[in-house]
């Protein structure tokens, strides 16, 4: 009897709607804050969006093209592993693992923890209620951290009760966050009280000629998940005509929005005062600024809201990922068994939520999150570079889709990736370092997998025609 594998389930517009949830979340409600506080003015902090979004629908093409020709679930840890070999996919899944996805959940969760703070202030209470005394990182529980943790705990189990209940979140949830922001949108440049004056304003910064290169790796976290869809092309049907649509139009629509947020944050408020904002409460500010303290209130509802399903995406998306890498024998085996009733690789979303969770309650493995915020744009630059390396050694390869502007466009992005990685390593240098030893210590737990027997990886090369 053959083990219960994953089914095709999902179209175009289920994929575009995970890039939409999974992108539009936290990020974008704090990071205009910091890109505030490292450019010159106004004008250019619309730029390094404006940037960073063009590099972005760059990357995604690329992947379009990566996932059409294999059509796998795992996205860059597929590519990594048939342009770079085994270690250099084992290094991104890992590194996914200890923070990229679940990181990124457990920061998510504690924000949503504060935004549900404005209504309960017990939400976002940060004394503690119990200290677990293991050694080196203690693990605190706080109320704050216990909304954090219900939050990933009901979305876990949400998306392991199968793709149905997942795909139906993500629909609800990406319609009702589009809408909002844009009624937002449209409500704030026409009715609200700020200024196109703003545009105009400009602050004093510590770099001003390179803080905008230093701005793009936040900037680049926040459009971080436009590649989601690739994550689960082993369950999109038509993958090598649907994951390119679901590609282009998630990129698409959130660099929009994105742009046209901006633009509000700065018609709402000067430069200073918005690298001034203070909790990362950034758009119920800007909706007080505009509508006053009522519209605040509506828009912490929405952000909520925002932030949840940013959460629901990210548990949709990262356990593709380690279930790819079990499958291959270089993670834990069970993680790659897939739920017989539910169809979803059900351990790996327990154990990305398990992990996640830790990194709740640990303030200081938290740290890492920080640390590592940089292998984002280092492994999509590396997967995009696997386009290259692909396209010479499969010439002839069946190619539903081909990535567009080839071969600048993905070109620039490597280029551009590698630039803000210099001047990242060369501006902070010691917590890139740090990350660095972090990626790297993946290494020897590789070789451990491959040592037991079960670390050896498939690079068979899908047939023609096959689709798979």
């Amino acid at each position: 009897m053959n083990a219960p594998s994953l089914e095709r389930r999902l179209g175009p517009f289920d994929a575009a709607a995970i890039i939409l949830s999974n992108v539009i979340g936290g990020g974008i409600f704090y990071v205009p804050i910091l890109v505030a506080g490292l450019v010159p003015s106004a004008i250019a902090m619309l730029g390094v969006w404006l940037v960073g979004g063009v590099l972005a629908f760059a990357g995604a093409m690329a992947y379009a093209e990566l996932a059409a020709l294999r059509p796998k679930a795992g996205g860059e840890y597929v590519y990594l592993r048939e342009a770079f070999g085994p270690p250099a996919a084992f290094l991104t899944g890992w590194t996914s693992f200890v923070a990229g996805f679940s990181g990124a959940i457990a920061a998510s969760a504690i924000l949503l923890a504060d935004y549900i703070g404005r209504f309960i202030p017990a939400a976002s209470d940060r004394t503690p209620l119990l200290v677990v005394p293991i050694p080196v990182v203690p693990l605190t529980v706080t109320p704050q951290t216990l909304v954090a943790l219900t939050a990933i705990v009901a979305l876990s189990f949400i998306h392991m009760r199968g793709l149905e209940p997942g795909r139906l979140v993500h629909n609800f949830l990406a319609g009702l966050k589009v809408t909002g922001i844009v009624i937002f949108i449209a409500l704030g440049l026409s009715l609200g009280s700020g200024s196109y004056a703003h545009l105009a304003s400009t602050h004093e910064v510590i770099t001003p000629a390179t803080g905008w290169l230093l701005a793009l790796i936040p900037v680049m976290f926040s459009y971080s998940g436009w590649n989601a869809a690739a994550y689960v092309a082993e369950e999109i049907r038509n993958p090598g005509r649907n994951v390119p649509i679901a590609l282009g139009l998630g990129t698409a629509a959130v660099v929009t929005i994105y742009l046209l947020l901006n633009l509000l944050y700065v018609y709402a408020m000067p430069l200073a005062d918005i690298a001034a904002v203070q909790d990362g409460r950034l758009t119920d500010m800007v909706a007080e600024r505009l509508f006053g303290f009522v519209a605040g209130n509506v828009l912490a509802i929405f952000t909520i809201v925002s932030i949840a399903a940013s959460i629901s995406a990210m548990v949709l998306a990262g356990p593709r990922v380690y279930f790819a890498m079990a499958r291959d024998g270089a993670f834990l085996p069970s993680v790659a068994q897939v739920h017989p009733s539910y169809r979803t690789p059900a351990r790996a979303i327990w154990a990305q939520a398990a992990w996640s969770a830790i990194l709740v309650l640990s303030s200081t493995l938290s740290e890492l999150v920080d640390y590592t915020g940089f292998a984002i744009v280092l492994f999509s630059g590396i997967a995009v570079a696997a386009l290259f390396v692909l396209r010479r050694r499969e010439p002839t390869a069946e190619r539903p889709f081909k990535a567009w502007g080839y071969p600048y466009a993905p070109a620039i992005f490597v280029v551009a990736s590698a630039a803000m990685l210099i001047h990242r390593l060369w501006t902070e240098t010691t917590p890139t370092l740090y990350g660095l030893v972090i990626i790297l210590a993946g290494i020897p737990i590789y070789y451990l997998f491959a040592r037991k027997g079960t670390g050896v990886i498939s690079t068979e090369t899908p047939k023609k025609g096959t689709g798979v």
